[in-house]
């Protein structure tokens, strides 16, 4: 039997026949033993370029993503296909830790999934010292660099893996990188070499439009009313999200919302019913977006300015993915050039400030001058900033800021799921007199989930209210009901910041933030935001080109399809054409009433530079009219 190539698996599980750019050079790298850095856009492939090389590597490969839900989805994924994989959690019980674990040790699986926080435990990686590590793969690995956008200091603790398992190469990906970020993510897990493959930030297929409003729901809903198919609103406010997807479903536009404080199962419900197809537009916070893959979305539209063109271009990347013409707009006022400003103070407070909200923090966790080193607590920060008068996000970023100085370790929000564990042994368990509604949703529990008198076990609210048609209410009041009778012990879900003190508290006198936390920092910070500003409010520069530069390309020429670049009717050559070729067709397939004003409208460009196009279609009998109507033929 000839030996599998990455071609032969590619097909045998994945069913293509062919890899996309970039991907067949990066598996290479990865098999021949290099550290690799591979910096594809966002619908890219990243995937297959690690969990190909699991497959022909002897032992395990290891891959550390900071989301949860990405880890069940590709999980999932894998087993599908008859690849043996798993995830370790905080979502997990005790026993599906073991599990995984033991699986992992005797060579039962090829890809184990982490989160970054695991590698905090010294039980977990003595464990991982047992295995055989082949391949180390760091997914979205900007979150490594104190230069990117969206530092995560538990990535700090990958590089624990280079020195545990000095053979295995590293392979580090991710969607955004500018060229200092890039040079940072491979010092920081020490990369042997600087083996980089970068696909170009361009997505051709995505216009990118920015329109003025001073009332902006109202441009919104313009927006949606004069596009079709699936779309993502983007906005920075939990609040705002509810708000916004309320006023579009009074408007008749089906519209749910998506943020990171829902409990796991209404994500997974919106999330689901999204990508069905069920709800046209999600209006979320950036919770949403990491690992959805769903290729159809024609529209994503931000209401609130991004602080980066790092975290715009992974977020408006999410349209399009299926190559076919898809719209990223960007809706602004005036008032969002102070806004950015207001972040940037906001992000870096004064150090006196932080120094507040350090030791204000040691008083509500009621934790003694010299005392607290390698505790954990439990921080309620809206109790803290309600009893101490601060701002919330001034007190976020401030314990982020003493994260960054290493005073301590702040978690924001760690999501728990409800667990349950039955203490009453079966016959007094029997013999309980319990309401109606109390005993059915005992009885429903005990016949759901299994394990329930060994260990605690994950449950579901929503599930066992669905399945008794209770509201979700009535089954919490249940549950605490049978634990006051001491039958169960029930730990409700929640979210809960923490508080990790990594050096004993110190008098506020006593900190310190290093020049290269606080003063190098908000200068970046502020230089990211100047590319956003200009990004939004240069009308004369080409946006797309605004950002390849910033991402370190040299473009040759104006995109063509920006709303820049349609307003100065840049479209002289062939690919242009092209492209205006492919919006009209597009829009003629759908059902809505396809105008050549409605077409113009939506590829920003006036109806005359339309005309010869639409002819030349009608000639070939691609298109057809009736009326004022154009249709597909």
């Amino acid at each position: 039997m000839d030996a599998d190539t990455p071609l032969s698996l590619l097909r045998r599980y994945w069913g293509y026949d062919s890899f996309r750019p970039l991907q067949p050079r990066i598996i290479e790298s990865v098999l021949n033993g290099h550290d690799t850095l591979g910096l594809l856009p966002t619908g890219g492939g990243k995937s297959l370029t690690f969990q190909i090389p699991a497959l022909l590597l002897p032992g395990l490969t290891i891959v550390v993503t900071p989301l949860i839900s990405l880890m069940k989805d590709q999980v999932d994924n894998l087993r599908g296909r008859g690849i043996p994989a798993a995830a370790l959690h905080s979502g997990l019980s005790r026993a599906e830790h073991r599990l995984a674990l033991d699986r992992a040790r005797l060579g039962k699986i090829k890809i184990l999934y982490l989160s970054p926080e695991k590698l905090q435990s010294s039980t977990l990686t003595d464990n991982l010292t047992l295995m055989e590590i082949s391949l180390i793969v760091v997914d979205e690995a900007h979150c490594i660099s104190q230069w990117g956008y969206d530092f995560r200091p538990s990535y700090l603790k990958i590089a624990l893996l280079r020195r545990l398992f000095p053979n295995a190469p590293i392979l580090a990906l991710t969607a955004s990188a500018t060229p200092e970020v890039a040079g940072d993510i491979m010092e920081r897990l020490e990369f042997r070499g600087r083996t980089v493959f970068s696909a170009t930030f361009s997505r051709p297929n995505i216009s990118y439009i920015v329109r003025y409003a001073d009332h902006k729901p109202q441009m919104l809903l313009r927006v949606l009313r004069g596009t079709a198919g699936s779309a993502i609103v983007y906005t920075r406010s939990r609040r705002r999200t509810r708000e916004v997807a309320g006023m579009l479903a009074a408007e008749g536009i089906s519209a749910d919302y998506y943020h990171a404080g829902l409990a796991a199962e209404d994500k997974n419900d919106k999330q689901n019913r999204w990508k069905a197809g069920e709800v046209r537009v999600m209006v979320a916070t950036n919770a949403f977006g990491m690992g959805i893959d769903k290729p159809d979305v024609r529209t994503v539209i931000h209401i609130d300015p991004p602080s980066s063109l790092e975290e715009y271009y992974q977020e408006a990347g999410r349209a399009g993915r299926d190559g076919k013409p898809a719209f990223a707009v960007l809706i602004t006022s005036q008032s969002d050039k102070a806004t950015l400003t207001r972040r940037l103070n906001e992000s870096f407070p004064d150090k006196d400030t932080i120094r507040k909200v350090y030791e204000h923090a040691g008083n509500f966790l009621e934790v003694a001058v010299g005392s607290g080193y390698n505790s954990l607590y439990e921080f309620n920060f809206p109790l803290f900033c309600e009893r101490f008068g601060f701002r919330p996000p001034i007190a976020r970023n401030s314990l982020l800021l003493l994260s960054r100085a290493g005073y301590i370790e702040y978690v924001d929000e760690v999501a728990t799921r409800s667990r349950v564990m039955v203490i009453m042994n079966k016959h007094e368990l029997y013999s309980l007199r319990l309401d109606l509604v109390t005993d059915q949703v005992l009885q429903l529990l005990l016949r759901t989930y299994t394990g329930l008198f060994a260990d605690y076990v994950h449950i579901s609210e929503e599930l066992l209210a669905s399945r008794l048609h209770l509201s979700p209410q009535q089954v919490y009041e249940s549950m605490i009901n049978l634990g006051r009778l001491h039958a169960i012990h029930y730990v409700p879900r929640k979210n809960t910041p923490y508080i990790l003190y990594t050096t004993s508290r110190e008098l506020p006198k006593h900190i310190q933030l290093p020049r290269s936390v606080y003063e190098d920092m908000r200068t970046r910070m502020s230089r990211r935001i100047d590319a956003v500003r200009q990004f939004i409010f240069d009308a004369g520069h080409c946006r797309v080109n605004s950002m390849l530069e910033y991402f370190g390309e040299k473009p040759q020429s104006p995109c063509g399809t920006c709303d820049v670049c349609r307003r100065n009717n840049r479209y002289l050559n062939t690919a242009d054409l092209q492209r205006l070729r492919d919006g009209i067709l597009y829009l003629a397939a759908q059902p809505t009433h396809t105008t050549i004003d409605y077409i113009a409208s939506q590829l920003s460009v006036r109806p005359s530079v339309l005309l010869p196009v639409i002819r030349a279609l009608l000639d070939e009998g691609t298109i057809t009219i009736d009326g004022d109507r154009i249709s597909k033929a």
